[in-house]
């Protein structure tokens, strides 16, 4: 089969890039840094290029119409994704599009829907996902952070850790225990929380490439009013289920994985003694492409079976696998290429290709465990994709 999009697609696609190349000011991947987190002047840029996005109504176009998105279709949002990761564009609705307004639409009171999508299709709003806890990551359902109801407030304690821009978010979209004699998957309740609470204390975590996007955050007694759960006492998981399947269906890590690919070959080209007369680079390069090529088929499928009106579920798991395994090969790849240089980081006159290599192979160690780890994708493939019995 042949696949191309549509003349329509892919005007599309052409105006997205205009965007991207008119939008940004020059010279603003060398301001923004590189990596989780980025620099204040990253993040600056990104937000003045947020809300010329939020102007097009570009950041949740495929939300309905009523709630300020645009009904797009589901592969003119994929065709978007693509673009702004393959051109590294920095901005766009982050979490607060991609679940945290999905889960507000799908179970919110129409209060909460009249106040928070307004300012997440905005982009005056940043959000940050509270799941993740020392002791509860793959299993999220073991979470302790408790929400004691109180009068008209609930009053939370606890941990949350591994929080990706919790200290540039003024929202958090957490998921705390309300029932502690509850089966574990069935005492959560899911809550929207003012990141500036008394009570709320953020500490960063700094990851190995010394880059800041982790956080702690810590819950002392912090109060807010019972308007601010959201959906069903206690049937939290099941709405935190429904918010992690926006989560993993995107295409951003093939995107930027070709683009990535694009410039480690042309470096390798631009160097004869590494592309005429060391073939090894040739094939590992080679090997890179079919397996980006590949990957990216396969979350393609994903928009496919949305307009269809199919769910994806084992398919999701499948993009998200191969994808962040990907991402480790080509900046093992990389750095093979590169050798010793590839070692060098960002900001010192002997890095190659700004260092980016370096930072990838850094972070991408983390790419198998965040946002579900491979052996739990394996598990739904096996399960609801292959059909395997359990245990």
């Amino acid at each position: 089969m042949q696949f191309r999009f549509t003349p329509e697609q892919e005007q599309f696609r052409a105006e997205v890039r205009s965007v991207i190349n008119e939008g940004l000011p020059a010279g603003w991947e060398e301001r923004a840094g590189d990596g989780e987190g980025g620099s204040d002047a990253g993040w600056e840029i990104a937000r003045q290029f947020t809300f010329k996005l939020a102007e097009r109504k570009w950041l949740a176009m495929a939300w309905p119409a009523a709630a300020g998105g645009l009904d797009a279709d589901h592969m003119t949002q994929m065709i978007y994704n693509e673009e702004m990761a393959y051109h590294r564009a920095p901005g766009g609705g982050g979490m607060g599009v991609a679940w945290v307004g999905p889960a507000i639409m799908l179970y919110g009171t129409q209060e909460q829907k009249d106040r928070f999508l307004p300012r997440i299709t905005s982009g005056e709003d940043v959000w940050c996902t509270l799941y993740s806890e020392p002791g509860a990551g793959s299993d999220l359902a073991a979470l302790q952070t408790r929400a004691v109801a109180d009068g008209d407030d609930f009053v939370i304690n606890g941990q949350k850790i591994w929080t990706s821009g919790a200290h540039r978010s003024n929202w958090g979209w957490l998921a705390a225990r309300t029932d502690p004699d509850a089966p574990k998957h069935r005492g959560i309740s899911t809550f929207v929380v003012p990141m500036d609470a008394p009570g709320v204390s953020i500490r960063p975590l700094i990851n190995m490439a010394g880059q800041h996007g982790f956080n702690e955050v810590f819950f002392d007694n912090v109060r807010i009013p019972k308007e601010h759960l959201v959906g069903t006492l206690n049937r939290g998981w099941y709405q935190v289920a429904v918010a992690l399947d926006f989560e993993r269906s995107g295409v951003q890590a093939y995107a930027g994985g070709r683009r990535t690919l694009e410039e480690l070959t042309q470096f390798a080209r631009d160097n004869r003694s590494l592309w005429e007369h060391n073939p090894t680079v040739r094939m590992a390069l080679a090997d890179r492409a079919v397996e980006l090529a590949t990957g990216t088929y396969i979350s393609y499928r994903i928009p496919y079976m949305q307009a269809k009106g199919k769910i994806p579920n084992h398919e999701a798991s499948m993009s998200k696998l191969f994808g962040s395994e990907l991402s480790q090969r080509i900046a093992a790849t990389g750095i093979k290429i590169l050798g010793m240089y590839g070692n060098i980081a960002p900001g010192s006159a002997y890095a190659h290709m700004r260092g980016r290599l370096e930072q990838m192979y850094l972070t991408s160690v983390s790419s198998t465990i965040a946002a579900g780890t491979s052996e739990i994708q394996r598990g739904i493939i096996a399960t609801r994709g292959l059909g395997l019995p359990r245990g």
